[in-house]
């Protein structure tokens, strides 16, 4: 509200016109009548006549204007709001996504953004309302005292019985929300992952459990609307019957002579004025009520903690280390359990676990997405939570196998700021030139969103292209070859270790052909390091690591 503050303004104004001059339009009306038709008066008549009109052209113009300003603040907040969600989740702290499929985050930045903007125009037609209310009141009690009062005390107890019928509507509007987004999430997850549920032969239980999540949204959806449709039905109710007894006592009061004709005019065509600002408080309710729900979503992603703390930014903080020395001490997190590790600068070091979970806690300590629990992970002699992330994430590059590209052409997703001679190589040595020479736009080609116009060989090459472009001082490689035939993983292995000679690399992987390209290996079984050696002696003397690299 604080950041829209002109355009609420505005709008409240020109609401407040538009309410203003609806409810003068049924005095005018009784003023023509009584000057015109009971009196007789042709000028009287045509001059409040032309009064009518030109309040007719204010309110209309109000209404324009009022409902331009609106709109205005509603997009645009919740347009901040989306960007405000954005800008969290791609937070370098991290965090926002725990927890959260891809998909429910989508929906949280879409649609509930798009119910808390509303709130804006809710509270514009909420104003505009009270105000109609008011100058309504006033025209009546000048009128008629009873009218006045009944009207004054009514609305108040109407509003209120309103308001409590808006809280179910509140707690199952939470519930809609929480389970389209769910649904949202599980579909964005099924569709990304298709060609492997068709691989494996899941497509069966994949559908059952969308449907499944699907039915539990539309249930949720369908108690939201009956909630809402009996909120609008009862409102209804309540309000006809006290426009009804205004119109009553109104009548009575004309039958007895305490008011004129034309003032019974008036005040029944109040009474009838009266059911558009009260008929707008109950969907006012509703989008409130809406809007509340969608905001504690919002605010559960904007608050939520960060995975990591930033260190010192600009000039505050260290160097950019550039030696590449790697160093974990005592590092326990997750499966981890207390791991010593030193990578010397220019060493290419592979890295074989047991579990993939093991891999999957290294690859977060190492891209600091999480802190561990105990130990340190250091880049150069120097703590990496003393560095800032961005000069931290521009030394150290941990590229996964699940990587994403983005839509754009071969050549943006590999690197387009890259000079020349770094993405050629980058493209020789992860086999992209194969893919580039089968393409017929070559690297002008298009690739669609998260890469699904490539076949997942060819995305795991380009995606491999890309973080070898980057040239980081230290690159941590996570199974790099594992959608590609035999033949074409030999060939990326040697173009990595050729690329990277002279570069610290460390080779998180179970493949063999690239173990061969290390200088040694380290391998972890249950969260410790079971093992240090080069790849052929390894394979001679431990069991457990011909199983996890040749089974």
């Amino acid at each position: 509200m604080r950041g829209r503050r002109r355009d609420l303004v505005i709008g409240s104004v020109f609401g407040m016109g538009h309410q203003t001059g609806e409810a003068l339009v049924p005095v005018l009306i009784g003023l023509a009548v009584d000057r015109g038709i009971v009196g007789g008066d042709l000028p009287g008549l045509l001059l409040w006549l032309g009064v009518l009109a030109a309040v007719y052209v204010g309110l209309s113009y109000s209404f324009r204007f009022g409902a331009r300003a609106g709109e205005r603040a509603s997009v645009t907040a919740a347009h901040r709001l989306r960007t405000a969600l954005v800008e969290r989740v791609l937070a370098p702290e991290g965090g926002a996504d725990e927890g959260r499929l891809p998909g429910e985050l989508a929906n949280t930045a879409t649609e509930d953004a798009k119910r808390v903007g509303a709130v804006t125009m809710a509270l514009i037609v909420g104003i505009g309302a009270t105000t109609g209310l008011a100058v309504g009141a006033v025209v009546l009690l000048r009128i008629s005292l009873p009218l006045g009062l009944l009207v004054l005390l009514g609305t108040p107890l109407l509003l209120w019985l309103v308001h409590l019928l808006s809280k179910p509507l509140e707690r199952r509007s939470a519930t809609e929300q929480d389970r389209a987004a769910r649904a949202s999430g599980v579909a964005a997850d099924l569709v990304a992952g298709l060609r492997v549920l068709k691989g494996i032969g899941a497509e069966r239980a994949a559908v059952a459990r969308y449907r499944r999540i699907s039915q539990d949204s539309l249930t949720a959806t369908l108690r939201a609307a009956r909630a809402e449709a009996w909120q609008s039905g009862v409102v209804t109710l309540l309000t006809g019957t006290f426009l009804a007894v205004v119109a009553l006592v109104g009548g009575r009061l004309a039958a007895s002579g305490a008011i004129g004709l034309g003032e019974l005019v008036s005040s029944v065509a109040l009474a009838l004025f009266l059911i558009g600002p009260l008929s707008e408080f109950s969907w006012v309710y509703a989008q409130l009520a809406q809007g509340r729900a969608s905001a504690a979503r919002i605010a559960a992603v904007l608050d939520s903690a960060h995975a990591v703390t930033d260190g010192p930014a600009g000039d505050t903080g260290p160097a950019l280390p550039a030696a590449g020395r790697l160093r974990l001490r005592g590092v326990s997190y997750g499966p981890l359990r207390g791991v010593d590790l030193d990578v010397s600068p220019g060493e290419i070091v592979g890295v074989v676990t047991t579990d993939p979970a093991d891999a999957a806690a290294l690859l977060r300590c190492l891209a600091r997405r999480s802190d561990p629990e105990e130990g340190s992970v250091e880049l150069d002699g120097t703590d990496v939570r003393a560095l800032a992330l961005s000069r931290l994430r521009a030394a150290v590059l941990v590229a996964e196998h699940d990587a994403d590209l983005f839509e754009g052409t071969l050549l943006e997703n590999v690197g387009a700021a890259a000079s020349g001679a770094d993405v050629t190589a980058a493209l020789a040595a992860s086999g992209t030139d194969e893919v580039v020479r089968a393409l017929p736009d070559g690297l002008a080609a298009a690739v669609t969103a998260r890469g699904h116009s490539l076949s997942g060989g060819q995305r795991q090459r380009v995606a491999l292209a890309r973080a070898l472009a980057a040239d980081a001082p230290v690159l941590v490689l996570h199974e790099p070859t594992t959608a590609v035939d035999a033949v074409t993983e030999v060939r990326m292995a040697a173009g990595i270790g050729a690329l990277r000679e002279g570069r610290t690399t460390l080779l998180v992987t179970n493949s063999p052909a690239l173990l061969a390209r290390t200088g040694r290996v380290v391998l972890l079984d249950a969260g410790r390091i079971a093992a240090t050696g080069g790849h052929d002696a390894l394979v001679q003397a431990r069991a457990d690591y011909r199983t996890a690299v040749l089974a």
